[in-house]
């Protein structure tokens, strides 16, 4: 038995061990070895103990006969320790068989090889820290030396199982710390992506990320309820209601790519998930079921327990609870209404610390946040670009009602200057006889005039008084051809008959201006069923546009052509070139084109609105073509007339 010399020794080595060693159980395996060989004993275990006296770290060492079987005996030492009569003072027990501790805490045989046991509590500012126990094979009788020296040596003890209770106390402050940075960090980043980001898909896939990577899970999902139902207000507590559950996000430690979480990192986790975006009825797994009934709580569950709430069947595979039975779905909320769930999975089972239920709740909130602020934009955007599509419908509308009003002004504007141009031109056409009847009348009344004069004065009478009628006859045609009052009167025309005596006629009424006429027929007869009136009308207009319009020595070409039943007549002549702006409207009432006034050529604005007037009359067409000349002012002015055969009436 070592001296009291050794035991200060002990001391000083103990305290060597708890410098040199920072691993506490290296440091108390190391102490219950010097312990066990300065007391020459057969094993040595030394404990520390929580407040309740629990033991909750151990050292232990053995002498080689019985180091076959140290783990075993370990555990039944540890076993009969918590059975001893006394473990708050120091305790001697000469031979184990006087005291009843040969059965474990369960009822079991402990069989210990040993037989005496010393006991020595160990104290660090007047609270029990730990229990030093040393053991022997045979019964032997503990001297006071040894108890002396045991307590003495056990103060070493007490001061490196306090460090190693205050290493640990550090250590598990460092990862509450720890733990609590990264669920502050990961709040953070999950209200920085809510601020920052406008994808929904995005923020789901962060929140389950850090979620899960902070938790030290397995997998994590987010899923939503939709249903028709009034978000489930109101309901029983068992109330079921027809929703469909949708997996929105999805993540799996498989598929970590560890470091910053990126967009890019989201976009890969999101491309990598199994089970987002599919969908299955509530009323199809009894773990969303149990979970919905239970909100607002939590629902934690281990499908290894031996109670099981239901059979693994009845959970859709989708959270393939054979392979991840431990579960933890939080439930998402909103006024009392839950719409969704945070569940997260492990494929074995943990208890659930105050701070990361905290982590969850404040998860929850952020994610029902930005569901919900999702939502409202949508129903915001979906109302914005209602309103926009209502009023960009009333601003065509009224663009359609101003173009309309503004066509209407200018048809009113257009009126307005064809009354003018209507009243000047009858002013001037009216006016301008009937002045020179006024005139020819009072020469007629000058005393003594000659018989001569007398008969040029009514040749003037009867001249002016002729274009005054003829202008009011066409006036009155032209109105009743507008109004379709003028009946038809079909005839059978021979064309080239009727052509050639235009051309005798026009052939001397042109001698002056040195105009020639030239007729270009086919050898075929053409003969024209149409009203013969209208017919001869529409030519003497034409052709004495023509003569009128066309330069000296020049030619006029008349032709006449059959297309299928149609009969096409053109009267072509040189002439000032009609310019476009001129051509749309050049067969209105008064519309004369540009430069007629300067050249005092003489007409009323009716002629070709007439001719057009009996062309729809006879249901054909007319139209004007300008060909410029090259080298030239003058044009080639071709009116083209298209009549068909018109039926003769039964």
């Amino acid at each position: 038995m070592p001296n009291r010399k050794d035991f200060r020794e002990l001391g000083q080595q103990i305290n060597q061990i708890v410098v040199q060693s920072s691993d506490p159980e290296m440091m108390l395996k190391q102490i219950s070895q010097a312990w066990g060989e300065a007391f020459a004993v057969d094993c040595c275990l030394v404990i520390a103990v929580d407040e309740a006296l629990q033991p909750h770290q151990t050292g232990y060492w053995s002498s080689e006969e019985l180091f076959s079987s140290t783990t075993l005996l370990q555990f039944q030492l540890i076993d009969a320790i918590l059975l001893l009569p006394n473990r708050t003072e120091l305790l001697a027990i000469d031979d184990l068989k006087t005291l009843e501790i040969q059965k474990s805490s369960q009822g079991q045989d402990l069989s210990l090889p040993v037989q005496s046991v010393l006991s020595i509590p160990t104290y660090f500012q007047g609270k029990q820290n730990g229990l030093i126990t040393l053991w022997r094979l045979y019964p032997y009788q503990w001297r006071d030396y040894d108890l002396e020296s045991a307590q003495i040596a056990a103060e070493s003890v007490a001061i490196a199982l306090a460090q190693i209770a205050q290493a640990k106390a550090i250590a598990s402050l460092k990862r509450v710390i720890n733990t609590s940075t990264q669920h502050q960090n990961a709040i953070n980043e999950l209200t920085m992506a809510s601020r920052n980001t406008p994808d929904l898909t995005q923020i789901l896939q962060l929140a389950i990320s850090r979620t899960s990577q902070s938790l030290q899970v397995e997998r994590g999902l987010i899923i939503t309820l939709k249903s028709s139902d009034l978000l489930f207000k109101n309901r029983p507590k068992q109330f079921i209601p027809k929703a469909k559950v949708t997996v929105v996000s999805e993540w799996n430690s498989n598929s970590d790519l560890g470091g910053t979480t990126t967009l890019n990192n989201l976009n890969q986790s999101v491309n990598n998930s199994i089970a987002l975006n599919q969908s299955f009825w509530l009323s199809e797994c009894a773990l969303c079921q149990q979970a919905f009934i239970n909100a607002p709580e939590p629902l934690t569950l281990n499908f290894n327990d031996d109670f099981k709430v239901f059979e693994q069947s009845e959970v859709n595979p989708l959270f393939n609870i054979t392979s991840l039975p431990a579960v933890m779905m939080f439930p998402l909320e909103n006024q009392g209404t839950t719409f969704g769930f945070l569940l997260i999975q492990n494929s074995t089972a943990r208890t659930w610390q105050v701070e990361e239920l905290t982590l969850l709740k404040l998860v929850s909130v952020q994610v029902s946040t930005a569901i919900i602020q999702n939502q409202t934009l949508r129903q915001v955007q979906n109302l914005v670009d209602e309103r926009t599509a209502q009023l960009q419908g009333s601003l065509e509308v009224q663009s359609k009602l101003y173009e309309k009003t503004r066509q209407q002004i200018d048809q009113l504007r257009q009126t307005n200057k064809l009354k003018d141009d209507f009243i000047d031109t009858i002013s001037h056409e009216l006016r301008t006889p009937l002045t020179s009847m006024n005139l020819a009348i009072r020469m007629l009344r000058t005393p003594g005039i000659s018989n001569e004069r007398k008969v040029k004065y009514l040749d003037i009478l009867e001249q002016q008084c002729n274009q005054e009628i003829n202008l009011i006859t066409d006036l009155l045609r032209l109105q009743k051809l507008e109004s379709n009052q003028t009946p038809l009167n079909l005839q059978s025309i021979k064309i080239s008959s009727k052509l050639n005596d235009l051309v005798e006629m026009y052939t001397e009424t042109w001698s002056e201006k040195g105009l020639a006429i030239t007729v270009n027929l086919p050898q075929k007869p053409l003969l024209l069923q149409t009203d013969a009136d209208s017919f001869d009308r529409i030519l003497h207009e034409l052709l004495t546009n023509a003569g009128k319009y066309a330069l000296y020595d020049t030619s006029v070409i008349l032709q006449a052509i059959t297309q299928g039943d149609r009969i096409v007549i053109s009267v072509t002549n040189i002439g000032a070139e009609i310019l476009p702006e001129d051509a749309t409207y050049i067969f209105d009432k008064f519309r004369r084109g540009h430069g007629v006034t300067d050249q005092a050529i003489k007409g009323t604005g009716l002629g070709l609105a007439l001719v057009k007037s009996l062309v729809q009359h006879l249901n054909g067409t007319i139209e004007v073509t300008s060909i410029p000349i090259e080298q030239s002012s003058s044009a080639q002015v071709c009116f083209t007339l298209t009549l068909p055969q018109l039926p003769v009436a039964n």
